[in-house]
């Protein structure tokens, strides 16, 4: 009876494939934010995908959550489980974030920082993506994990001083007359900035579990 019960019940492998999902996800979220900085018409048209991209994220964020309650066995503590994929979806609830301000505040230009950004945003997604299968098999690759989450460190630490870097180019350009917009741009890009220190946060997250498990 409780062989047949647990049939039922969500395999512990369906994990990494709803991580992967999700992944992938960010990875899309990722590549269409990216293409709204490009600005001019793209920013209107690629909007509407960095929003369904984080809606499908979402969704296989409750997925995680659901399977989390509904599964005997885990492959690794329950907590860390919604932790990961809970720092998982913050970059992509913080890309969201972005999209939103460039609409609101109705930029169709951008510095040429702003779309460094973007790339390192990109970059980001692309380890996240390569990182989170390798957990199936944590002792294996907890090397290669740990390096690909060292990756992500050094873009987020670049990330920064593009951050910085243009920040200051933008005061500078700015008189009196552009206060309007340095403040929607200061916006955009601590926006920005934000979305790589989310990735940091969940290769801390990935490196805390492989800590746990090696």
């Amino acid at each position: 009876m409780v062989a047949w019960f647990r049939r039922l019940l969500p395999r512990e492998d369906r994990f990494f494939e709803m991580f992967a999902r999700h992944a992938d996800c960010v990875v899309l979220g990722a590549a269409e934010l990216r293409a709204m900085l490009e600005g001019g018409d793209a920013v209107q048209c690629h909007y509407p995908a960095v929003l369904a991209a984080e809606e499908a994220a979402d969704a296989v964020t409750r997925e995680v959550v659901q399977a989390v309650r509904r599964t005997f066995v885990t492959p690794f503590d329950r907590g860390d489980i919604q932790g990961l994929i809970s720092r998982m979806d913050d970059t992509i609830d913080q890309m969201k974030k972005v999209a939103k301000a460039i609409v609101q505040f109705e930029r169709t230009e951008f510095d040429p920082e702003l779309r460094q950004m973007g790339d390192a945003i990109q970059r980001c997604a692309g380890l996240l993506r390569d990182t989170v299968p390798l957990l199936a098999g944590i002792s294996a690759n907890a090397g290669r994990i740990t390096e690909l989450c060292e990756q992500i460190r050094v873009v987020e630490g670049q990330a920064d001083d593009i951050h910085d870097i243009g920040v200051t180019e933008l005061f500078r350009r700015s008189g009196p007359a552009d206060a309007l917009r340095f403040i929607a741009e200061r916006e955009v890009f601590d926006l920005l900035e934000k979305v790589v220190d989310r990735f940091d946060d969940a290769a801390e997250a990935i490196e805390g579990i492989v800590v746990e498990h090696v």
